[in-house]
C-alpha cells in the first residue's frame, strides 16, 4: 500500500490538486507571508515593463521587446515548471509537490466565493454592497451599474473566469504537464498587465495579447461546451438554448474566446449579457448576446454558480480521464 502512494500518475496528481482546491481554496494567510507564484511573475513583468517599454523607443523596437518579454517570462516560467516536475517525479512522494503547484495555479473555490459574495452583498447591503463586491472581480466601473448590471457582471465574470482560470490551466497541464500550466499562467498574467490597446501598450503588449488569445482558443470553446452540458441536470437551465446561443452569438464578443462561455451561460439562464459597458475613462458599445432578459437578479448569480460547480466537476473528470488514458 505504501509503495502505491510513493509515486502517482499525472491523472491522480491533477485529481488530487482539483479536489484539494475545491475543498480548501486559496490559503490567503500563507500568501501574506509567501508571495503567490503569479505575484512573483507580476513583479518580474513590472520590472521589465519599466526597463524596456520606454516612450522614446519607436513602435517597432517596442514590439520586438514585447516579443522578448513574452519569451523571457513564459519561457522562464515553463523552465521553472519543468525543473520542479523533473525533481518531483524523481523522488518518492514528490508528486505531493507537483500537486501543490497545480493546486495554487487553479482557483475553483476562490472564483466561487468571489462571485457568491456579490449575491450576498446585494442581499445584505443593497446596491452599494453589490457594487463594491463586483468591483473586486470585474474591470468595469461598478458605480455605473444598477442592480441588474451588477448581477450581469457577476454572471459574465463567472463564465469567463471559468474558462481562463480553470479550464485553460487544466488543459495545458494535460497537454504539457507542469511546464504547460506554468507557462499559461505567465501568458495570462502578461495579458492582464501589458496586453492593452492604449498608447503605452499597443506595441509592447501586442505579442502577449495575441499569444494569450492563442493559448485560450481551445480551452474557451471547451468551457462553452462544458457549460452547455452542465445545464442538463437542472430544470431551470436550458442546455439546448445554451448551445444555440453560444454557436450564434459567441463571435459577437470583442474577444475571440470570452464569447463562448459567456454566450453559453446566457442561453442556459435565459439572459441577455454583455451590451454597452463603462470602464474607467472608456465606454464600450458592445452588442448583447442571448435572447432572454437583461434584468438579471441575485438568483441568476446563484444559478450561474451551480452551473459553474457542475462544469468544474465535468471538466475535472474529463481531464483526469484523458490523462489516465494517455499513460
Amino acid at each position: 500500500m505504501r509503495a502505491m502512494f510513493e509515486n502517482l500518475s499525472p491523472a491522480w496528481i491533477l485529481l488530487a490538486a482539483l479536489v484539494f482546491d475545491a475543498i480548501v481554496g486559496d490559503p490567503y494567510a500563507l500568501y501574506r507571508a509567501v508571495p503567490h507564484p503569479v505575484a512573483l511573475i507580476g513583479r518580474a513583468i513590472a520590472v521589465l515593463d519599466g526597463t524596456w517599454n520606454r516612450p522614446e523607443r519607436g513602435p517597432r523596437i517596442r514590439r520586438l521587446l514585447g516579443v522578448l518579454l513574452l519569451a523571457v517570462i513564459a519561457g522562464g516560467s515553463a523552465l521553472v515548471g519543468l525543473a520542479i516536475m523533473a525533481a518531483a517525479r524523481a523522488v518518492p512522494y514528490g508528486w505531493i509537490v507537483e500537486a501543490l503547484c497545480v493546486y495554487v495555479l487553479i482557483a475553483q473555490k476562490s472564483l466561487y466565493l468571489h462571485v457568491r459574495a456579490v449575491a450576498r452583498a446585494l442581499r445584505d447591503e443593497g446596491l452599494a454592497g453589490g457594487r463594491r463586491a463586483v468591483g473586486m472581480i470585474v474591470g468595469r466601473d461598478p458605480e455605473t451599474l444598477d442592480e441588474a448590471g451588477v448581477c450581469r457582471a457577476a454572471v459574465e465574470s463567472c463564465a469567463e473566469s471559468y474558462s481562463d482560470g480553470i479550464v485553460s490551466p487544466i488543459f495545458w497541464y494535460v497537454v504539457l504537464g507542469l511546464p504547460g500550466i506554468c507557462a499559461f499562467k505567465a501568458v495570462n498574467t502578461l495579458d492582464s498587465m501589458v496586453g492593452h490597446l492604449n498608447e503605452k501598450y499597443r506595441d509592447f503588449g501586442w505579442a502577449s495579447a495575441r499569444f494569450d488569445d492563442l493559448a485560450n482558443w481551445i480551452p474557451a470553446r471547451l468551457a462553452g461546451w462544458f457549460l452547455v452540458l452542465a445545464a442538463a441536470p437542472f430544470r431551470w437551465a436550458d442546455g439546448h438554448a445554451a448551445a444555440w446561443i453560444m454557436l450564434r452569438d459567441a463571435k459577437k464578443h470583442h474577444s475571440p474566446n470570452a464569447g463562448w462561455p459567456e454566450s453559453a451561460i446566457a442561453g442556459a439562464l435565459g439572459l441577455k449579457l454583455l451590451g454597452p459597458r463603462v470602464y474607467p475613462g472608456e465606454i464600450v458599445e458592445a452588442p448583447w448576446v442571448g435572447e432572454g432578459t437583461p434584468d438579471a437578479t441575485p438568483e441568476h448569480i446563484l444559478q450561474a454558480l451551480k452551473l459553474y460547480a457542475a462544469a468544474c466537476a465535468l471538466s475535472g473528470l474529463l481531464a483526469t480521464g484523458a490523462l489516465a488514458l494517455a499513460v
